[in-house]
């Protein structure tokens, strides 16, 4: 487990990363990215991996269809797994293709127990698989399901106990959730079972004013950042991640919210040891 937060390795920033190795507690990288055979891709990774701890960050196993997950996505992950030796691997709670049609998004599932079944037996496929534990994390929603049975703590932490798997707490997902469909983040972290967490995500989305979007394109604003505090105080310490996908900003930039994650969380353990 790293000891520090990282950033989401992403291309504009790979280069220089490699060249002047800037302190970076850990880098995350969608799995999928790097499926296929690209040799220079893969070289760069694996000298990055040398000196990073890594994390691989799944959007495509859509573990919540009623379909059961791609086997030919679960052998090109274990290539991953096998090859570059992660720390994490995680994925989200939702599903995003049936019967061999893709959605380009994570979309939300119902909260139920049936949903809860279906989940929990397609994550414990693919840790059989990969021969590990995997984390799902919790992911933002534009639309509510009528007949929920759980909260989405309950439901997060029914799937995780039933499957073994950890829970990667993305924050800024649960900001998103409570600002769409008023929701209680607060509520939230105080209701999962803090074993569970290994890990935060933390990131900004966008406003468009009828709806707040996950774009992870805007730097971690402060009531997210509000949240980790919160999340530290009541689940602990865990690894967090700065994540930026669109409008991407300098290295040095992310580098600075990363080092505000790790001042907040030097902060907090002075704090709880005083």
């Amino acid at each position: 487990m790293p000891a520090r937060a990282g950033i989401g390795l992403r291309d504009p920033h790979a280069a220089e990363i490699d060249g002047t190795r800037p302190a970076i507690g850990w880098l995350e990288v969608h799995s999928e990215n790097y499926f296929g055979h690209d040799r220079h891709r893969h070289a760069l990774l694996r000298r990055l991996r040398a000196d990073y701890p890594l994390s691989l960050h799944g959007v495509g196993l859509s573990l919540g269809s009623v379909d059961p997950p791609d086997s030919v996505h679960i052998a090109a992950l274990a290539v991953l797994v096998d090859r570059y030796e992660p720390w994490l691997v995680s994925e989200h709670a939702c599903w995003g293709s049936i019967g061999g049609l893709h959605s380009n998004n994570l979309l939300p599932l119902p909260r139920t127990r049936e949903a809860v079944g279906v989940l929990s037996r397609h994550i414990e496929q693919v840790q059989d698989s990969l021969g590990r534990r995997i984390a799902l994390e919790n992911v933002s929603t534009y639309l509510e399901f009528a007949g929920a049975e759980y909260t989405e703590a309950g439901f997060l932490a029914e799937v995780a106990e039933r499957s073994g798997c950890g829970l990667l707490l993305d924050l800024n997902n649960l900001y998103v959730n409570q600002i769409n469909h008023g929701a209680d983040a607060t509520q939230t972290i105080a209701e999962i079972p803090a074993a569970l967490v290994v890990a935060y995500h933390l990131a900004g989305g966008e406003d468009r004013g009828h709806t707040l979007i996950d774009t992870h394109s805007r730097p971690v604003p402060a009531a997210v950042w509000a949240l980790y505090e919160q999340a530290l105080e009541v689940i602990g310490w865990r690894p967090a991640l700065i994540e930026r996908d669109a409008d991407i900003p300098p290295l040095a930039d992310l580098l600075i919210e990363m080092r505000r994650a790790d001042a907040f969380a030097t902060c907090h353990v002075i704090d709880r040891d005083h």
